[in-house]
């Protein structure tokens, strides 16, 4: 079994990834992006998550996070989503995108007819303050190297503004020490 994506403790800081299931770009309308902060918020206030940067891409999302039973709330956090995600993409009748939802769909999925998200979160432990800033640097800087902005800070959904400038973001973020 890899260690190297796994939760080790609690009390840990972790780098997270979450990707849409084949790289669908979904994030592509503010509908969607909220979707991915009002479920982020909702648990960092009632499930204890702890949030201390974040992108959100076209098709996937970066976290720098922590909290009690982290393995938990991160598939709460994605099932949450997904079911938002799928009632939207009803809602705007984007069936090209649920078609490849429901293609792409592992067999053993059965509670649903799509999959939005990939299995897995790939934890990795953040262990000193230099792979710290190493992972917000990578973080912010995900929107300028795909061309979205040319500036970390300008990227609407992503916490750049808030560590950089100090200017409020879409989520609220938590104390790093």
């Amino acid at each position: 079994m890899r260690t190297r994506y796994k939760i080790i403790s609690d009390n840990e800081i972790y780098f997270i990834t979450s990707s849409i299931l084949e790289m669908i770009p979904i994030f592509t309308n503010e509908k969607y992006f909220n979707i991915i902060i009002d479920s982020l918020s909702y648990c960092r206030k009632e499930k204890g998550l702890k949030v201390y940067a974040y992108v959100i891409m076209d098709n996937h999302i970066h976290l720098i996070v922590s909290g009690k039973n982290l393995s938990k709330t991160i598939a709460s956090f994605k099932r949450h989503a997904a079911k938002y995600i799928i009632k939207c993409l009803k809602e705007d009748n984007l069936n090209w995108i649920l078609n490849q939802l429901s293609f792409y769909k592992l067999g053993h999925k059965k509670r649903s007819d799509y999959q939005v998200w990939q299995e897995g979160f790939h934890p990795q432990c953040i262990s000193t303050d230099e792979m710290l800033n190493q992972k917000i640097n990578y973080i912010h800087y995900n929107p300028v190297k795909r061309g979205f902005v040319s500036e970390m800070e300008h990227w609407r959904y992503s916490s750049a503004k808030t560590i950089i400038n100090d200017i409020k973001g879409e989520l609220e973020l938590d104390e790093l020490y």
